[in-house]
């Protein structure tokens, strides 16, 4: 990151911004029809104040820059928000990280500091990359005594021999909103006492945005991790719908049928 690039940012940091309140997933009884729950999944440490979202089996490393904009530093509370599909059943919207109690009044993508920001347009976002269907929060400086607790436990798939019964725990231990392999586990890296915690990404692999929230003061107030756009899901789904049934109808017509204008 460097003066051009702030520069850059500033003029382009209110396109940058997340359309949807976010915290009304978190506040919602339904969203367009759509049941939504919340639950807790314990909390976060951030020593530094220094913000990693990452998936922690494919791309949290050592050396992973953070994200510019530096937060409280402590343990804070993670939420999830819950939206109940009816085609796709439970899906983890978002995730909350809480520093305070105000409201938020507008949400900033978080960024690295590196992002190419020319062309951007509205509904743009750069996000986190997904690739083992997870996704965690922690701090750079927590980094270090994960990468030393997988140099001691020395195995080929940290998952299947590590983070799986620590998932398949979870869901015995709290099976609402999870699936019977686990969806969620708050973890204390071992030797320490920082928490980590993972949770699946709403609808499996793919890119997802970041976002601070700010309040009417402009202090930070809570991140964000959008994994499931509900309202332009929903709609998208209601077109396709409306599409397949404009389809059926056409199907149903002999074949000579002409439409009159």
């Amino acid at each position: 990151m460097n003066e051009n690039w702030m520069q850059k940012w500033e003029e382009v940091k209110d396109i940058l911004t997340c359309p949807t309140d976010l915290e009304t997933y978190f506040t919602s009884d339904k969203i367009m029809g759509q049941k939504m729950e919340t639950m807790a999944i314990g909390n976060v440490s951030l020593p530094s104040g220094k913000v990693i979202v990452r998936d922690p089996l494919v791309f949290l490393k050592v050396g992973e820059q953070p994200y510019f904009v530096e937060v409280p530093k402590g343990n804070f509370p993670v939420t999830v928000a819950v939206v109940k599909l009816e085609e796709w059943g439970d899906r983890y919207a978002a995730v909350k990280v809480e520093f305070s109690k105000e409201k938020p009044v507008v949400y900033r993508e978080a960024l690295i500091g590196v992002e190419k920001l020319e062309d951007i347009n509205e509904g743009d976002y750069f996000g986190f990359s997904v690739d083992a269907g997870l996704g965690c929060i922690t701090d750079p400086e927590v980094l270090p005594y994960v990468d030393k607790f997988r140099k001691e436990l020395n195995v080929d798939n940290m998952y299947d021999n590590y983070f799986a019964d620590l998932f398949a725990k979870s869901y015995k231990e709290n099976p609402a909103n999870q699936r019977e392999l686990g969806d969620w586990i708050s973890w204390t890296v071992p030797h320490t006492e920082y928490q980590i915690p993972m949770f699946a990404s709403g609808v499996g692999d793919g890119t997802y945005p970041v976002y601070f929230a700010y309040d009417a003061q402009g202090k930070i107030c809570g991140l964000y991790i959008q994994f499931i756009d509900i309202e332009l899901a929903l709609s998208e789904e209601d077109e396709e719908e409306e599409e397949e049934d404009e389809d059926d109808e056409v199907s149903d017509q002999p074949d000579n049928f002409i439409f009159l204008k």
